[in-house]
Parts: structure tokens; C-alpha cells; sequence
């Protein structure tokens, strides 16, 4: 296949996922049963923000760079399941630069993944020789592999002699002006709630103004007050409630969220940090030492920082572009052919 094959063949992929087709509906009603944090609006979101990535010409001009060729090469994916579909962008990065690609799917992954790329076979058949998905990876000549801090280590070792990309734990951030409208705090609460929390790209940290009046944030996120009726999120809520109120730490409770002054990035979930600046350049310098710990960023402000930033309620929606870690996966595919 030529590159221009394959992005035509992923944009027919995107417009079948579009579709609410019966197959498709009946995969997303058979999640929940499999993942409880699969929700059906969860997988819907998933589906509905990779069909809107897998455009023709947003295709085109993310691979621009690079050469149409068909390596011989195989690369090896291990896949987090924290929220659906997490993997896909590795996945497409791989095939549409002409690999084949190993796949090890996260046993949370309630055969979503399966799913697409038996979608995209029965669009164009030859990618069924580049397609493989594994209990274990062997074979391979470079990996990808996602996971905790704790599994990366085991990663770094593991596939010390491959070229490879280990990710590890990040967590995302908003900056608040105190200018901020309702509809942007409503926005915001798209970056904390969307999946849960659970992803690497939910805030978890807000930094606020010194001088800011906290309940005015509380009040502008009560319009996702609903999350509450999922019993694996209000179970952590109410868990956390309750470390809270025995060790006596300060936080505030809006009944289905809380959020205490901490100055770690990651939270429990149901829990987000929140810290006070009094200065915007202090603040830039400190996140740019902690660079590494973030994601990304979502704001108002044009800050010079090395984390990628998005608007208030964008967190959730990257581009082709917005690699994990920063680290440009067709760079460094390319760079091993």
C-alpha cells in the first residue's frame, strides 16, 4: 500500500465510526458489563473524537513530512486501557507510516480495539498481514509501551535493547485568570470529569489567583453533579470524604467532588488539587521545572511554557500533532526504518 492508500483507508475507517450501525452499538452496550469506567457515553466520546481526527487532509498533512514506503520492520505495542481506545493514536502512527505492527491490548480494553482494526480489514483487506494482536510480543524491532511508573521501569528493562518509547504517569493542569466566564468553567469541567479523571490529559491540578474566591470555580462545575450516579466514581469520592474528614485535612466538598490545596499534580480520584500563585512569571518557571511531570495545560492566558497548552475544555480533544510526552512517534518511527 501507498501512504495515500492508507489514509484513504482511515478515512473510511473514521466514517464507519461514525455510524451507528448495529455492530458498533452493540459493542457499546456490551462494554460497560466488561468495564464498568466504559460507559456508553465514554466509548461514544472515544469513537466520535478519533472519527473527527481521521480526515483526509488533517491526514495528509501530519504525515507530509515523511516518505511513502512499506517497512519490513515490526513495531510492538503494549496498550494502557485507562480510558477507550487510549492506544489508537500509537496504532494509527504505526500503520500509516508503512509497519506492521504487535499488539498488546490492556486486559480493560472490553474489545474495542479488536473491533476497529477488524474495521479497518474489511475496508482494505492488506492491512490484515500487517495486524497482529498478541498475548505477548515477540519478534519485534521497536516498542511502544504505556504504563504506570512502576510498569515503565519494568519496560526500560525489558526492552533496553529495542529503540523505544516508554511512557510514564502524567497529569494535566489548569490556570485560572479569575476572569473566567461560566461557559469556561463549564468547559473546564469537560478537562476534570470526561472519563473520570482517569486519563493523562484529565486536570488534576488547578492553579487559581491568590486573591481568587474558590466557590465561584465550585459553582461553575456544578453542572456536572451527575457523575455521582456512577458508583465506581462515588465510590472513590466518598472513600477520599472520608480520609479527609478523620485526618481533619482542610478541603472543600461539592458532593460529588473534592478539591483540597496540595501542591502534588496528581490527585485521587473524585479529588483535584488546587494551588494559589500570586505571580504569572513565577508560575511559568514553575511549570517548566516540572515539565516532565505534565501533559498538558489548559488556559486562557498565552503562557511561555514547554508543556502544550489548550483552551479551557480542550484537554480531551488533542490533534494529530499532540503527541504523548511530546515525544513525536513518527519521528522516531521514521528514524528506524
Amino acid at each position: 500500500m501507498t501512504k495515500e492508500q492508507r489514509i484513504q483507508a482511515f478515512e473510511k475507517l473514521g466514517i464507519a465510526l461514525s455510524e451507528h450501525n448495529e455492530a458498533l452499538a452493540t459493542l457499546l452496550q456490551a462494554a460497560p458489563p466488561k468495564n464498568a469506567w466504559y460507559t456508553l457515553e465514554n466509548t461514544t466520546r472515544a469513537f466520535q473524537q478519533i472519527s473527527e481526527t481521521l480526515q483526509a487532509e488533517k491526514l495528509r498533512l501530519w504525515t507530509a513530512p515523511y516518505p511513502s514506503l512499506t517497512s519490513e520492520k515490526v513495531v510492538g505495542l503494549v496498550l494502557a486501557g485507562n480510558i477507550p481506545l487510549v492506544g489508537f493514536h500509537d496504532i494509527l502512527s504505526v500503520l500509516i507510516a508503512g509497519f506492521s505492527v504487535q499488539i498488546k491490548v490492556s486486559s480493560d480494553d472490553a474489545g474495542l480495539t479488536s473491533f476497529v482494526l477488524q474495521t479497518l480489514i474489511a475496508i482494505e483487506p492488506a492491512f490484515q498481514e500487517k495486524i497482529h494482536i498478541v498475548d505477548r510480543l515477540a519478534g519485534f524491532d521497536l516498542v511502544i509501551a504505556t504504563g504506570s511508573n512502576n510498569s515503565a521501569r519494568y519496560f526500560e528493562h525489558y526492552f533496553s535493547k529495542k529503540p523505544h518509547i516508554i511512557r510514564k504517569n502524567r497529569n494535566s493542569a489548569a490556570v485560572l485568570t479569575g476572569a473566567e466566564t461560566p461557559e469556561e468553567l463549564l468547559a473546564l469541567g469537560h478537562d476534570i470529569f470526561d472519563y473520570f479523571g482517569l486519563g493523562c490529559r484529565s486536570v488534576s491540578k488547578i492553579y487559581i489567583p491568590q486573591d481568587y474566591d474558590i466557590t465561584i470555580l465550585l459553582d461553575g462545575l456544578q453542572g456536572f453533579e451527575g457523575i455521582s450516579n456512577h458508583f465506581k466514581y462515588n465510590n472513590n469520592y466518598d472513600y477520599n470524604k472520608s480520609i479527609y474528614l478523620i485526618n481533619g485535612d482542610k478541603h472543600y466538598d461539592t458532593g460529588f467532588l473534592l478539591m483540597k490545596e496540595d501542591a502534588a499534580f496528581a490527585s485521587p480520584l473524585a479529588v483535584v488539587h488546587y494551588e494559589r500563585y500570586a505571580d504569572i512569571a513565577e508560575l511559568t518557571a514553575h511549570l517548566n521545572d516540572h515539565a516532565a511531570q505534565l501533559q498538558c495545560i489548559t488556559t486562557s492566558l498565552p503562557l511561555a511554557i514547554n508543556t502544550p497548552t489548550f483552551a479551557l475544555g480542550g484537554s480531551q480533544c488533542p490533534a494529530l500533532t499532540d503527541y504523548a510526552d511530546g515525544v513525536d512517534t513518527l519521528a522516531f518511527l521514521f528514524a528506524n526504518v
